[in-house]
């Protein structure tokens, strides 16, 4: 029987969704309000075939808690859960590593189906998220970046902040955060400055 984590700190949203996933046969349900209680459930006896994580839930600060989470814990999988955000979060989770996402508007059944979909190794996310706009399709070729990594990459040789570039892309600052960490890991560079560098050396614009 497969084991799930619902992770939301409002009680009636967490609550109402295991109730519901507890009336199936098919799932034994754990819960918390909390990633630091998720994360203390997750490390104990049980082994758990899927975590779903609040995206506002305490502890997250945006897309970091779910890329901690992943990293912690890479046999269990991850779906995030929202009300409120959009496809470019969803999209971002993705590229973290996470399974799925479910918006809170999802009826109790097509729930129940998603986390089956999950189960059985499939992603699910509602949006289409293979479509990359086309201002974001400039620059993918380089060193393997993403078409996001490469509009952070371009901040930081504009000399920008994370917190500017965030402001220029409407992401929050977390999660440019884990753009620039993956832009140095492959470009195989120590700090933003040496990446800046060897952008503007390899004629990356």
């Amino acid at each position: 029987m497969p084991t799930i984590l619902i992770a939301d700190d409002h009680d009636l949203v967490r609550d109402t969704i295991a109730a519901y996933l507890g009336k199936s046969d098919d799932f034994s349900i754990q819960t918390a309000s909390t990633l630091p209680e998720a994360v203390g459930i997750l490390r104990g006896m049980t082994s758990f075939d899927l975590a779903i994580l609040d995206y506002n839930m305490p502890g997250m600060d945006g897309l970091a808690g779910l890329e901690q989470a992943i990293a912690e814990f890479p046999v269990t999988k991850f779906a995030l859960m929202s009300g409120v955000a959009k496809a470019e979060v969803a999209r971002e989770a993705m590229t973290i590593g996470a399974m799925g996402f479910f918006p809170k508007s999802l009826t109790a059944d097509t729930m129940v189906n998603a986390i089956r979909f999950l189960l059985s190794g499939e992603k699910y996310f509602p949006f289409d998220l293979a479509l990359v706009p086309e201002n974001e399709s400039k620059g993918t070729d380089f060193y393997g970046l993403s078409p996001r990594e490469a509009q952070t990459l371009r901040g930081l040789c504009d000399g920008k902040s994370n917190k500017e570039i965030g402001r220029d892309l409407d992401l929050q600052e977390v999660t440019i955060k884990l753009h620039v960490k993956n832009i140095l890991r492959k470009l195989d560079v120590k700090n933003r400055t040496q990446a800046a560098l060897l952008a503007q050396t390899d004629g990356f614009r």
